[in-house]
Protein backbone atom coordinates (compact mmCIF):
# COMPACT_ATOMS: atom_id res chain seq x y z
CA UNK A 1 0.00 0.00 0.00
CA UNK A 2 3.15 2.71 0.66
CA UNK A 3 4.42 2.16 -2.30
CA UNK A 4 1.80 1.97 -4.22
CA UNK A 5 1.10 5.94 -2.29
CA UNK A 6 5.15 6.38 -2.74
CA UNK A 7 4.58 6.03 -6.78
CA UNK A 8 1.48 8.02 -7.37
CA UNK A 9 3.23 10.88 -4.71
CA UNK A 10 6.42 10.24 -7.45
CA UNK A 11 3.94 11.15 -10.13
CA UNK A 12 2.82 14.07 -8.65
CA UNK A 13 6.48 15.46 -8.13
CA UNK A 14 7.37 14.74 -11.87
CA UNK A 15 4.47 16.62 -12.88
CA UNK A 16 5.27 19.86 -10.86
CA UNK A 17 8.92 19.24 -11.96
CA UNK A 18 8.00 19.07 -15.44
CA UNK A 19 5.48 21.98 -14.61
CA UNK A 20 8.28 24.21 -13.43
CA UNK A 21 11.06 23.55 -16.60
CA UNK A 22 7.16 24.70 -18.81
CA UNK A 23 6.89 27.88 -16.92
CA UNK A 24 10.95 28.72 -17.49
CA UNK A 25 10.71 27.61 -20.80
CA UNK A 26 7.52 29.79 -21.72
CA UNK A 27 8.02 32.69 -20.25
CA UNK A 28 11.78 32.85 -21.16
CA UNK A 29 13.14 32.27 -17.83
CA UNK A 30 10.94 34.90 -16.31
CA UNK A 31 11.76 37.42 -18.63
CA UNK A 32 8.82 37.69 -20.75
CA UNK A 33 5.71 37.47 -18.63
CA UNK A 34 2.23 39.84 -18.76
CA UNK A 35 2.02 42.72 -17.25
CA UNK A 36 -0.13 41.59 -14.22
CA UNK A 37 1.68 38.29 -14.52
CA UNK A 38 3.08 38.05 -11.06
CA UNK A 39 1.49 34.50 -10.81
CA UNK A 40 4.45 33.12 -12.99
CA UNK A 41 7.01 34.72 -9.96
CA UNK A 42 5.23 32.93 -7.54
CA UNK A 43 5.10 29.75 -9.59
CA UNK A 44 8.60 29.74 -10.31
CA UNK A 45 9.13 29.27 -6.66
CA UNK A 46 6.28 27.06 -5.20
CA UNK A 47 6.21 24.61 -8.29
CA UNK A 48 10.28 23.44 -7.71
CA UNK A 49 9.44 23.14 -3.70
CA UNK A 50 6.24 21.06 -4.32
CA UNK A 51 8.18 18.74 -6.42
CA UNK A 52 10.90 18.71 -3.50
CA UNK A 53 8.69 17.73 -1.07
CA UNK A 54 7.04 15.66 -2.79
CA UNK A 55 9.87 13.66 -4.04
CA UNK A 56 11.27 13.74 -0.27
CA UNK A 57 7.76 12.56 0.71
CA UNK A 58 7.88 9.74 -1.70
CA UNK A 59 11.40 8.41 -0.61
CA UNK A 60 10.21 8.47 2.79
CA UNK A 61 7.52 6.28 1.77
CA UNK A 62 9.49 3.80 -0.39
CA UNK A 63 11.99 3.56 2.38
CA UNK A 64 9.83 3.07 5.05
CA UNK A 65 8.42 0.18 2.74
CA UNK A 66 11.73 -1.73 3.04
CA UNK A 67 12.23 -1.37 6.39
CA UNK A 68 9.48 -3.03 7.70
CA UNK A 69 10.58 -5.78 4.70
CA UNK A 70 13.82 -5.95 6.05
CA UNK A 71 13.01 -6.70 9.91
CA UNK A 72 10.32 -9.07 9.50
CA UNK A 73 13.39 -10.99 7.28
Amino acid sequence: MRQALALIVGCVSAFFAFYTIRLLVVTSFLTHTRAGGGGAFVGAIVFPLLSIACAWGAARLWQRRRRVTDRAG
